[in-house]
């Protein structure tokens, strides 16, 4: 069996006097797609970024490649393949969008490959080939998603967490988002997706999990959770 890429054990994180994570445990394989589901306020986001380490946790283990993340800061998680799309996109708006996927690539010195990636990310997004010179902070909020994809995959990440990808977008391109992560999940890159559309993320992912109140109370393969009544009832309206 393949060790996990990514492994929580026990994860607790405690903010204003709010404990938001009770106590979680989850884990991605190398290659595999996870999605994370829940209501607002379920604990999804702090996940994310206590994994990306902008948040610290008061105990708990969250292991990387088989190293623990003790200690690491943010900047050294992302130089070691760890991603984050956070939720809002968080684009420079006044750079233009090459500058922006260039941003992702801030702590690789292989300039050649940088160029290579450059043009796969084009090839990925068509669409931000041809707005390429233009302000990021001028784009179509759909088209701001994808230059957030894309410059996190300008690092050349082995774990990618999506935090609420489809948020406020037209059903057209949300359809285009998630084409993408397949396409990007077809590479072999491990996928954590936070998603309030659980349809949508338990549709594209091979297992998931849902949070309640800081806490996970169901997890398994995606498949079975789409089928189950607990989430049809609670997140799939039915």
């Amino acid at each position: 069996m393949t060790s996990p890429l990514l492994e929580v054990r026990d994860l607790k994180v405690s903010y204003g006097g709010i404990q938001a994570l009770k106590g979680i445990s989850l884990n991605a394989a190398p290659g595999e797609l996870v999605a994370l589901i829940g209501s607002n306020g379920a604990g999804k986001t702090t996940t994310l970024k206590t994994l990306a380490g902008l948040l610290h946790p008061a105990s708990g283990q969250i292991q990387y490649d088989g190293k623990s993340l003790k200690n690491i800061a943010a900047h050294q998680r992302a130089a070691m393949g760890i991603a984050l799309v956070p939720e809002g996109r968080g684009v420079f708006a006044r750079m233009t969008v090459a500058e922006n996927l260039l941003m992702g690539a801030y702590s690789r010195s292989d300039n050649n490959k940088i160029t290579t990636d450059l043009a796969r990310m084009y090839g990925l997004f068509p669409r931000l080939a041809e707005r390429k010179d233009q302000l990021a902070g001028t784009l179509s909020g759909g088209e701001q998603q994808m230059v957030a994809m894309a410059r996190a995959l300008m690092s050349r990440p082995r774990l990618l967490m999506l935090d609420e990808p489809s948020m406020g977008l037209a059903p057209l391109m949300v359809q285009k988002i998630f084409e993408t992560i397949r396409d990007i999940a077809a590479l072999g890159m491990s996928i954590l997706l936070v998603e309030q559309n659980a349809r949508l993320a338990l549709q594209v992912a091979q297992r998931g999990y849902v949070m309640e109140s800081g806490a996970i109370t169901l997890s398994g393969a995606a498949s079975e959770l789409l089928g189950s009544d607990a989430v049809q009832r609670a997140y799939l309206g039915k």
